[in-house]
């Protein structure tokens, strides 16, 4: 058992004001991370203090985080993805999750019916550490702003055009017309590359060929 994880259970993370005060969201739910904690540590996994939270790795390699949130605690999967999960108790972090996975408890009972469920997903978890198992990251393709999006309605051979250039040319021109907080910028900048996007041209085309 790792000192430090001791502390973060009577202290809090830290890395708010509320950390050492009653208002911690890690004091919420101190029953049910110390059984965690009693669980995984029976994994044979080593306990560290990475990011403020009590961090369990294998070989010097992560598998796992315990954390406290405001409406729950939870056990964090680095490579979840890559997990059986028979009983279905992975979620993902976020809609766009590709590695990460995780499971959320609410109450000590929930903790105690899921046990034998977790020992089964801690030793899987040191086995994918063990076979080097990677994630295959998928890239995600960049949102399509609605200004564009509205002129690709108005202007079917604008949206011709641009599904036919490369997706390393609209990646950049999503991303140019993207980065304005405001909507008339970012039309204008639509505005400004429609000739462009007509020629087939990428948004740094002519400035690559000017410095060859």
């Amino acid at each position: 058992m790792n000192p430090q994880v001791d502390h973060y259970l009577l202290e809090g993370c830290g890395r708010c004001p509320l950390g050492g005060t009653p208002d911690c969201k890690v004091h919420n739910w101190t029953t049910e991370l110390e059984l965690l904690r009693g669980i995984v540590l029976d994994s044979g996994l080593t306990e560290e203090l990475k990011w403020g939270v009590p961090c369990y790795t294998y070989r010097g390699k992560n598998i796992l985080l315990l954390s406290a949130f405001k409406a729950h605690c939870a056990i964090s999967f680095f490579k979840g993805a890559l997990l059986d999960d028979p009983a279905g108790i992975l979620e993902k972090p976020g809609e766009n999750s590709q590695a990460g996975r995780l499971i959320k408890f609410t109450n000590t009972q929930q903790v105690v019916e899921l046990e034998p469920h977790l020992k089964v997903l801690f030793k899987a978890a040191i086995e994918v550490e063990k076979a080097g198992l990677k994630v295959p990251f998928k890239k995600q393709p960049e949102p399509i702003p609605e200004e564009l999006q509205q002129k690709f309605a108005e202007d079917p051979v604008l949206k011709a055009a641009f599904a036919a250039l490369t997706p390393g040319r609209q990646r950049g021109y999503i991303l140019h017309f993207s980065q304005p907080k405001q909507s008339k910028t970012r039309i204008s900048r639509i505005e400004k590359c429609i000739s462009k996007i007509l020629k087939g041209e990428g948004l740094h085309d002519k400035y690559q060929s000017k410095k060859k």
